[in-house]
């Protein structure tokens, strides 16, 4: 379970992310029933560490303190052209021997790829340093699409905000679906965006009307999850061909109306499992699969485990889920 985070943290580091995962595992968010961290910044040479902003912070603890981590963050590495200190990639190495994990946050994916744990991985980083990446460490898959990549023990996220979605997406696997919705509500962020980067990248904007009709098709999805839902049926709610609301959708979300149905209908199960002691068969059902063989087959694939394994690990998961229906 995970108890111990340290962030690294290096001259030029950067101050969204420092900032963004000392909210999710540093604030105490136990009057929410929610896990507490021994979250701690560590860095090569105690003392005064400037980020990228310009913001000096005092880093108390030297690299040493993440030994005992049982998840190590690589804080954004501006420097992409420069080899990273060798004494990060010992930490990262002794990390996972360890059976620890390791996030990058942004461009702390070159520091990942320079300590060796990603060869024959995947890693993701902001889209703009993709190219550079990928070129620097072949030996690494660069996924240039994605908000963030899972190859455990190994997972990186894209651009800043991404790093909410993969902190995000590591208490899903750690503490289940519940914990990472009251995280979410706090931060006032989605507990899931589906798609990926592709949709950041500047290209042509969906006409304003046509743009809010396909929001206002999302919640009412969402709120007919158990019900049959065909591309025809969306379109029609938005007022639009169905080739013109798939093209559109993709643009807003990243991701098909096919994809962002079964992602919805996965989390709708696991708030299920997690909250209820509903028959596998019922979850099915009400979370739109029909029968508990098809949510089986989704379900594995998406989050690696079967629906009863998944309740016998979550159920009764401290945070309440508020609701029987994803937020978003």
């Amino acid at each position: 379970m995970l108890k111990d985070v340290v962030a690294l943290a290096h001259d030029g580091t950067g101050a969204f992310g420092l900032g963004l995962v000392s909210d999710v595992f540093g604030y105490d968010r136990s009057d929410d029933g929610l896990p507490v961290y021994d979250f701690a910044v560590a860095t090569e040479r105690p003392g005064r560490v400037r980020t990228d902003t310009g913001l000096v912070v005092h880093v108390e603890h030297g690299l040493e303190r993440a030994a005992s981590a049982d998840l190590v963050i690589v804080l954004g590495w501006e420097h992409e052209d420069v080899d990273p200190p060798a004494a990060y990639g010992q930490v990262l190495r002794a990390a996972v021997a360890r059976g620890a994990r390791v996030m990058s946050h942004c461009t702390g994916a070159f520091v990942v790829a320079a300590s060796g744990i990603a060869d024959g991985r995947t890693l993701a980083t902001h889209w703009r340093h993709a190219d550079a990446l990928a070129r620097r460490y072949p030996a690494v898959t660069v996924d240039r699409d994605v908000l963030y990549v899972d190859d455990d023990p190994v997972f990186s996220s894209a651009g800043s905000a991404a790093g909410i979605d993969t902190c995000l997406h590591l208490l899903r696997r750690e503490h289940g679906v519940a914990v990472a919705n009251t995280v979410a509500r706090r931060l006032v962020v989605p507990p899931h965006r589906d798609g990926g980067q592709a949709q950041y990248v500047e290209g042509p904007s969906l006409p304003a009307d046509d743009g809010q009709r396909l929001r206002e098709v999302l919640p009412w999805a969402l709120e007919r999850l158990d019900q049959p839902l065909s591309v025809g049926q969306l379109a029609a709610r938005a007022m639009t061909s169905p080739r013109s609301f798939a093209r559109h959708f993709r643009a807003l979300t990243g991701t098909t109306p096919h994809a962002w149905l079964l992602a919805q209908r996965v989390a709708l199960a696991q708030q299920l499992l997690e909250s209820t002691d509903l028959p596998v068969e019922e979850v099915a059902r009400r979370s739109g699969f029909g029968a508990a063989t098809t949510l089986r087959h989704h379900f594995t694939r998406r989050v690696s485990t079967s629906p009863q394994a998944y309740r016998h690990t979550f159920r009764g998961t401290p945070a309440a889920a508020g609701s029987t229906r994803p937020a978003g």
